[in-house]
């Protein structure tokens, strides 16, 4: 298996490495077999957070017994010193570990103040003193806080989305990473799933010896296809060259990469499914969308109290509430076209 030197941590992890919180969603003797397995084929590097409910567990029960051959990445969301120590305690308990290698700020709007000591960037500190962390990193979706990060110089790790889909101000953000010597690892590299075609995003990420990317993956199928791909060279082939142009043209602009930060929604709208529709539409199977009971949950954009939390929260910028209705209105005309196949069937 591949390795790539995480910057100055000096951690040598294994590329590809596993995003743990789909696992979420997968019963626990199935995640734990998920897990070893992956394991066994050579990956070493594994990011999961205190937020995503019982990963970290699973990572306990499934890698304990080899915990100082693996590299754990965990996160606390908490912005108050008391808070984020209560997770990184909590964590290593999930974990069945007596250290975490990276601790990562989860994607806060501005920097933690290393001068506030009250603060998160304390409770780190006052951690790794202890021997419960050993690195500190910071996570985000907004370009502008990650380039700050960089530039603090009070991060070991940055982990942002990054894929074939990346602007130029992003694939910038990766070269800074190298030049100052921090890790970087990237995640989202299929754009919340817009991206279905793995050779393609593969393929991508072997161009950069700096990167780590970390493959969400909730079912063995999945780690499957990433273990094969990393036993092949990395050709850029006729067919991956049309498919990354194709994505390229499709999706631009104003697109939800499905993060979720919008959410909870006080009107029950799925906005991370929702605000992507025309394109899940039209690069998908599309028969289950187009049921009476999938159209009523798109109808719920019909009940917005336009609160905006979703767009005050989006660290894209989008303008949340138009951008439902604009897929609702798509949406409802493609219903109108195709429901009857459905009907029919």
């Amino acid at each position: 298996m591949k390795k790539v030197r995480l910057g100055r941590t000096g951690l040598m992890a294994s590329k590809p490495a596993f995003g743990v919180l789909p696992l979420q969603r997968t019963p626990m003797e199935e995640a734990v077999k998920i897990l070893r397995k992956a394991y066994d084929a050579g990956i070493t590097f594994y990011d999961t957070a205190n937020a995503y409910t019982d990963s970290e567990e699973k990572i306990g029960n499934a890698l304990s017994d080899v915990r100082h051959n693996i590299i754990i990445a965990t996160k606390s969301g908490a912005s108050d010193r008391e808070t984020v120590t209560k997770h990184i305690e909590n964590s290593l308990r999930m974990l069945k570990t007596d250290y975490i290698d990276i601790f990562q700020f989860h994607n806060p709007a501005v920097l933690p103040d290393p001068s506030d000591e009250n603060g998160a960037y304390a409770a780190a500190l006052a951690a790794k003193e202890k021997g419960y962390i050993r690195h500190i990193g910071i996570t985000n979706h907004r370009i502008a806080v990650a380039l700050q990060a960089v530039e603090s110089g009070n991060f070991e790790t940055v982990q942002f989305p990054f894929s074939y889909l990346a602007d130029e101000k992003e694939i910038d953000l990766v070269k800074r990473c190298k030049e100052a010597d921090i890790g970087f690892i990237a995640m989202k590299g299929l754009c919340g799933g817009m991206l279905d075609y793995a050779p393609a995003c593969h393929y991508f990420m072997e161009q950069y010896d700096n990167v780590v990317p970390i493959w969400g993956i909730q079912h063995e199928w999945e780690l499957d296809q990433w273990l094969s791909l990393a036993k092949e060279e990395a050709v850029e082939t006729e067919e991956i060259k049309a498919r990354i142009a194709k994505d390229k043209a499709e999706l631009t602009g104003n697109f939800c990469r499905s993060c979720g930060y919008c959410l909870p929604c006080p009107a029950h709208i799925d906005i991370p499914q929702a605000a992507r529709m025309a394109m899940l539409l039209r690069r998908s199977p599309y028969q289950r969308y187009v049921t009476e009971e999938y159209y009523a949950e798109m109808h719920k954009i019909d009940d917005c109290i336009h609160c905006d939390h979703c767009k005050n929260h989006c660290p894209y910028g989008l303008d949340t509430p138009n951008l439902l209705k604009e897929m609702l209105a798509d949406y409802d005309q493609f219903y109108a076209e195709h429901h009857h196949e459905v009907v029919k069937d």
